[in-house]
């Protein structure tokens, strides 16, 4: 063997933990002489005359380096060197073969069994401490990968706990929420109103919603709160608080005569109130659109206020369609501010849709938008015979059929059905 053991130095005994050598070979004078340089470099060395003792001994105590021999009776370098790749997976270790041929076909076959290096018999002392401490500098980079891995991974799990956590509160949020539309469909004595509410997530910012405080008389609307999310949708819970169909004591819309109550407040009132309501309430920067509408059902009349929505499309029995409304300034952003209101008069067979922009401004697999024209002509496709939920869900279903990649924005509509017989005044 060449050395010029001279030009070597010995580890610092301050350095880190010195790595494990394990030298493999049937040579018993050639292991020793590798062993005693290694050692003397401030290597620990362990001994294996065969790749069976070697793939033992590795299981004992897990060595850093494998150090070689090629040519071995038995189990030769490049069998041990896979045996040891696949028994280690989890723990990397820097395997050298020790080896006379240096021909590319032959070191092709060393890299395709696993092994990182190469030292030509016989060994040189300075080039042995070389491949040495590129094994050592690997391994260190090696480590402090896992290392960092492991505090990745220990990172993404708590990060999967804590989603875990905010998965099933929102899935409660979701159920609360959905408990402020108990109803999609409900029938009057002249009219029915039908629910669509479909949140781009968990929970949404979009609220639908119907009441009546008497026969003859119902309330329905379509609100969109602006922003996304959790705060969007803790808006949709307060506000579906001021126009509850289960308490009407505490509607806002709803007005008390002669000791009970019986009356819907016009929706310019309505508006009004939700708008001082809302910039009351400090610390509040959201605001919402809205159309509200109030239906007398026995003459056929619907007063309307629109609120920065979009125009609620008035669909006539002949299939004649126009979009209403007054457009409007949302609800939240400025105080004292008045609305327009808007009287439809509507014959048996009449309908009329309030809806959210999540409509209108539906991404399209053709490009663009879905608009207001994209809007008629979903409606016009419809089958003449389908009413109440099943417009409703028809209607989505051919807008999903049109999107291009899901829902971006929460999608709801409300949509009132006038069936009665309208007085002749």
């Amino acid at each position: 063997m060449g050395q010029n053991v001279g030009q070597t130095r010995d580890r610092d005994p301050d350095d880190a933990a010195p790595l494990r050598v394990l030298v493999v070979d049937d040579s018993q004078p050639q292991r020793r002489l590798l062993a005693t340089l290694l050692k003397k470099w401030g290597y620990i060395v362990d001994e294996a005359a065969s790749g069976e003792e070697a793939l033992a001994r590795a299981a004992e105590s897990r060595p850093d380096v494998v150090m070689s021999d090629w040519m071995m009776p038995g189990m030769d370098g490049l069998q041990l060197c896979r045996q040891f790749r696949q028994r280690s997976a989890a723990n990397y270790g820097y395997f050298i073969l020790l080896t006379s041929k240096g021909k590319a076909d032959d070191v092709a076959r060393g890299l395709d069994a696993g092994a990182d290096d190469f030292l030509t018999k016989p060994v040189n002392a300075n080039e042995l401490r070389a491949r040495i401490s590129a094994g050592e500098r690997i391994i260190a980079m090696q480590r402090e990968l896992s290392s960092q891995n492991e505090v990745i991974q220990a990172t993404l799990r708590e990060l999967q706990d804590a989603y875990d956590v905010i998965d099933r509160d929102l899935l409660q949020a979701k159920t609360i929420q959905e408990s402020l539309v108990p109803d999609f469909d409900r029938a009057f004595d002249g009219g029915r109103v039908s629910l669509l509410l479909k949140p781009c997530g968990h929970i949404g910012g979009d609220l639908v919603g119907m009441f009546s405080p008497g026969p003859h008389r119902v309330g329905f609307y379509s609100i969109d709160v602006s922003g996304h999310g959790i705060t969007s949708a803790m808006m949709t819970a307060r506000i579906g608080s001021y126009l509850s169909n289960a308490h009407l004591e505490h509607n806002i819309a709803v007005a008390r005569r002669f000791g009970r109550l019986n009356a819907l407040r016009p929706p310019v009132s309505v508006a009004r109130a939700l708008n001082a309501r809302l910039l009351a309430d400090v610390g509040i920067s959201e605001y919402f659109t809205m159309a509200y509408a109030i239906a007398d059902l026995r003459r056929g009349i619907v007063r309307l206020v629109q609120a920065g929505h979009p125009h609620p499309l008035l669909i006539r029995a002949d299939g004649e369609m126009r979009f209403v409304g007054q457009g409007g300034v949302p609800v939240g952003l400025i105080p004292g501010v008045s609305h327009d209101e808007t009287v439809v008069r509507m014959q048996p067979g009449d309908r009329l849709l309030l809806y959210s922009d999540g409509f209108t401004e539906a991404r399209l697999k053709t490009g663009g938008m879905l608009e207001e024209e994209g809007l008629l002509r979903l409606v016009s496709e419809a089958p003449p015979e389908r009413c109440g939920r099943a417009f409703m869900d028809d209607l989505y279903d051919r807008l999903a059929g049109q999107m291009a990649d899901g829902l971006d924005d929460d999608v709801s509509a409300t949509l009132f059905e006038y069936t009665g017989t309208p007085s002749s005044d």
